[in-house]
């Protein structure tokens, strides 16, 4: 409301409450915007610190870690404090943006670190995601692992996003306080260098003047560099193998006649007979090798060192049986497209029936044929019907028990070769089944009684548990059904992963060679194998790309006799 006198219009007093009321309002508004500003720039600047400082191992994941100066952070604050306003923000941006992708790469360290004892390998690692997956999924269940799939395709949109949002706010801070700024980073330059100087550390291995990231990229860029030179030396070492010209009536002939079975245990590392914590296992295999020694076998064991930590089992089984160290997946790829001469090939030339057991093995496997098998077995050509345990499609007993009854059961005109890959010790642990009487066995049915659970979180009490079953089943097997003409070679594919061994474990697994011939054993004398089943410290560790060549000279003629070599 409002009167007009002389021409001059003058607000009533119902106005000038509405006018201070607005006022007043805006205050508080202007406030809070302030304040969640501020919120909003210091966790920029904690995710920022953070993204640098963060730790691409898993042992340094310490809260005293974070408490570093990253000399990256300071180079990247004074070269945008000398860039004018369009460059200084498209500089932000990318360098963001690289830090984003930066924090990825150390999130993928930190979980191949945890897995496999390794960084995460640019160029050979992308493979794995697949396999991963499929883990993952026969572990949980398709619908988690899909879930999880998704929230790893979040992260990996998300946070080079933020990263790059978040230094591109910074350094609008940066130069609306340019001089105060500018002061703040030399300084902390100077402290950066003494503290260099003094090599100072909060967490033992982390020095406070940090420069995590440059080395964390310097590390893959080099990774990368030798993955390219390796493919030529590998094409070099493929193509050296004086086997492949031993004639057939010359290879294995001081095994003629056998049935050699070589089982891979899942899992089965040094730990397993060394860490106190599985006593139980190495009173087993104690146990064990004294029943068989009642029942006429004798056994020697030592170490062979696995390419391969926590998991990539068949670098493992391609390192063996062709005599070639294959650590990564480029190796193991040129590898299958080479004419390489495997063990398998040697036992077929000299008169073996060979066979490949792989239940974990869920669609066709051309691989078989480059490892000689004249039949392979894969899980659903087994023919289970019982209970799944995790990861694992069928218990071990189950696979053996089939084999057993399609090839070495009824009349033969060969002796029988046979790769046994093991399943029931793979993570994650969580069900084990129990060893039942070889007749009770049928179509597996039987195996849904006597089933162990353990929870996730006890991840070496799970571990104890599978790898004593597929041990027991082992001793079991030979126990019923080995014989004069059985010899039998035991030996773990890797370590288990570092929940269970602890960081920097040995890359050792244990190998036992089994048999009843005595002579068997005599040809072996010189291997310098302690006897029984639990290997010591000093017992010896060969590479395991060395057992081939050993083998096949111990077992048969040869070119000159090679050394076992140590890595």
């Amino acid at each position: 409301m409002s009167t007009s006198d002389a021409g001059l219009t003058v607000s009533t007093d119902e106005s000038l409450p509405a006018t201070d009321s607005g006022t007043d309002e805006a205050k508080p508004v202007s406030r809070r915007r302030r304040v969640l500003a501020r919120v909003v720039t210091v966790l920029a600047a904690a995710l920022v610190l953070a993204a640098f400082t963060l730790p691409n191992q898993p042992w340094r994941m310490q809260p005293g870690a974070f408490l570093r100066i990253p000399l990256e952070a300071l180079l990247i604050a004074a070269l945008l404090l000398a860039l004018p306003g369009r460059p200084r923000q498209a500089v932000a941006a990318l360098a963001g943006l690289l830090l984003g992708l930066v924090v990825l790469v150390k999130i993928g360290d930190l979980g191949f670190y945890s897995s496999l004892g390794r960084p995460f390998d640019l160029v050979l690692d992308w493979s794995l995601l697949d396999e991963a997956f499929t883990f993952v999924a026969e572990s949980i269940g398709r619908p988690g692992a899909i879930a999880i799939a998704a929230g790893v395709v979040l992260v990996l949109l998300t946070v080079p996003a933020l990263t790059a949002l978040s230094t591109v706010r910074l350094s609008r801070l940066l130069v609306r306080h340019r001089t105060g700024a500018t002061r703040v980073v030399a300084s902390l330059v100077l402290v950066w260098a003494l503290l260099a100087a003094f090599q100072a550390r909060i967490v033992t291995g982390v020095l406070v003047a940090d420069s995590n990231a440059s080395a964390v990229v310097y590390d893959h860029v080099a990774e990368v560099r030798e993955r390219i030179n390796d493919r030529a030396a590998f094409r070099t070492e493929v193509g050296v193998d004086p086997f492949r010209d031993v004639p057939a009536d010359q290879l294995l002939t001081g095994l003629r006649g056998k049935d050699v079975l070589i089982a891979f245990v899942e899992s089965y590392g040094r730990d397993a007979v060394s860490d106190p914590e599985f006593a139980s296992v190495q009173r087993l295999l104690d146990e064990g090798a004294g029943r068989l020694q009642t029942a006429g076998f004798s056994s020697r064991s030592g170490f062979l060192t696995s390419p391969t930590i926590g998991g990539g089992s068949w670098l493992a089984h391609a390192t063996l049986l062709s005599g070639l160290w294959i650590d990564n997946n480029q190796r193991h790829k040129s590898l299958l497209a080479s004419d390489r001469f495997t063990l398998g090939e040697a036992f077929q030339s000299a008169g073996w029936r060979t066979v490949g057991v792989m239940p974990a093995v869920n669609q066709a496997w051309p691989e078989g044929k480059f490892y000689g098998y004249e039949q392979f077995y894969s899980g659903p050509d087994l023919g289970y019907q019982g209970p799944r345990f995790a990861f694992s499609p069928m218990p071990d007993q189950y696979a053996i028990n089939v084999f057993h009854s399609r090839e070495r059961v009824g009349p033969r005109d060969r002796p029988v070769m046979a790769e046994l890959a093991l399943v029931s010790s793979h993570s994650p642990w969580t069900k084990v089944p129990s060893l039942v009487g070889w007749d009770d066995i049928d179509d597996g049915e039987v195996f849904r009684k006597g089933i162990i659970g353990t929870p996730t979180a006890q991840a070496r009490t799970g571990y104890r548990h599978a790898v004593s079953y597929t041990l027991r089943t082992l001793i079991s097997y030979l126990e019923t059904y080995g014989d004069d003409d059985t010899v039998l070679v035991i030996l773990g594919d890797h370590q288990p992963a570092p929940v269970v061994t602890g960081d920097n474990a040995s890359p050792d697994v244990p190998i036992h060679l089994l048999a009843k011939d005595p002579a068997v054993l005599d040809q072996i004398a010189d291997w310098g194998w302690q006897e029984g089943l639990t290997p010591d410290a000093a017992a010896p560790v060969w590479s395991m790309d060395s057992f081939r060549d050993r083998f096949l000279t111990t077992f048969g003629s040869a070119p000159a006799r090679p050394q076992a070599q140590s890595r």
